[in-house]
């Protein structure tokens, strides 16, 4: 996949270019009905695309792609637009769609390389390391090079129990406030503050054609609490987090637990369930937690033109939207659509922890 930032221009292109096990096919770009490309910051990024299968196939009229020699399970399948690649990934599922008054159809399914650490579940346990140790050996396990730049606790023990290797890397990203994805052949685990680079400007009404957005208390929380127990010290540990951890993320806005302290009052909450062994466990998850809910204070669901760097793990700065919404938000799920009626398009979800102060 190309460069999690993306290039500087726009792109010109109308219509997506199909690459197949490392080369453009010009026939099968041109018989491209549709096309679905979905990723989010919980990593696995797929693509739905599909292809008329009805026309002169050099022997009359009859299916185009049923002897597998174009499409077929496992090949290496790419979508470009321009010069720039937005999925690169392997056929995963190929779809037969006969519909009435429309000719036939092939539908591709096909998923980054992350569909490998899906599909292998097992049960383990890591002794006394790191989770840049567990991303690391898990990248190399599956033949991935790894940029890992993530910081957290040493742990006693971590346990995997009957997860695939993807839900379980999702976890530990999770409980340190980072996120992973892979670009081609390489794992990428960064906290999440380091991931979204230089944000894209867009405004209302020119290249964002729609945008609507919640600014929303009900999961809000004035602060969280971590506790657990210290065997080896025989010993009770707890921790809080509130919205201090939030100073270098809300660009001068009002925090959801500020405004939900001004408007309702206190609305404290403590973890139980996640069972900390050390001081720095419990830290960790604590401010974790507390930052995955505070972030989602703001969410924005937005239609715009394609662009490459509307990208999951993005920052998109947008404008026209007024002094409580118009601001710095960033992109948890991007699909990037086409068909032959509405031609490109990307819808969008982003948020963000603050409120424009007024």
């Amino acid at each position: 996949m190309a460069s999690n930032n993306g290039s500087n221009g726009l792109v010109q292109a109308t219509r997506p270019v199909i690459n197949i096990v490392g080369r453009d096919d010009p026939a099968l770009s041109a018989n491209l009905v549709s096309l679905l490309v979905a990723e989010d910051t919980q990593g696995l990024y797929r693509c739905e695309a599909g292809f008329g299968n009805w026309g002169n196939s050099g022997n009359g009229l009859d299916f185009l792609y049923f002897d597998r020699k174009t499409l077929d399970f496992g090949k290496a399948f790419q979508v470009k637009i321009g010069t720039d690649v937005f999925f690169d990934g392997r056929i995963m599922a190929l779809e037969g769609q006969f519909l009435r008054d429309v000719s036939p159809q092939l539908v591709v399914l096909a998923e980054d390389r992350f569909q490998d650490l899906r599909m292998t579940r097992r049960s383990r346990s890591f002794a006394d390391t790191d989770d840049a140790g567990v991303f690391n050996q898990v990248a190399s396990e599956h033949g991935l090079s790894a940029q890992v730049n993530v910081h957290g606790p040493t742990h006693r023990l971590l346990a995997q129990v009957n997860l695939s290797d993807l839900a379980f890397l999702r976890e530990r990203a999770r409980a340190i406030d980072a996120e992973v994805w892979v670009s081609g052949t390489t794992l990428y685990a960064q906290s999440h503050t380091a991931r979204g680079g230089t944000a894209y400007q867009i405004r209302y009404k020119q290249a964002l054609r729609e945008f609507s957005v919640l600014a929303d208390l009900a999961n809000q929380r004035t602060s969280v609490t971590v506790g657990g127990w210290d065997v080896a010290r025989k010993a009770a540990i707890a921790h809080q987090a509130d919205d201090s951890l939030l100073a270098g993320e809300l660009n001068g806005d009002a925090s959801g637990s500020s405004v939900l302290s001004q408007a309702l009052g206190a609305r404290a909450e403590t973890l139980a369930h996640t069972a900390p062994l050390t001081d720095q466990e419990a830290q960790a998850q604590a401010e974790s937690y507390f930052k995955i809910a505070a972030r989602r204070f703001v969410v924005g669901r937005g239609l715009a033109d394609t662009d490459i760097r509307l990208r999951a793990g993005n920052f998109v700065t947008i404008q026209g939207l007024g002094p409580l919404f118009s601001g710095k938000y960033y992109l948890t799920a991007v699909n990037h659509l086409y068909d032959g009626v509405q031609g490109l398009r990307t819808e969008f979800t982003a948020e963000r922890p603050g409120l424009g102060k007024v």
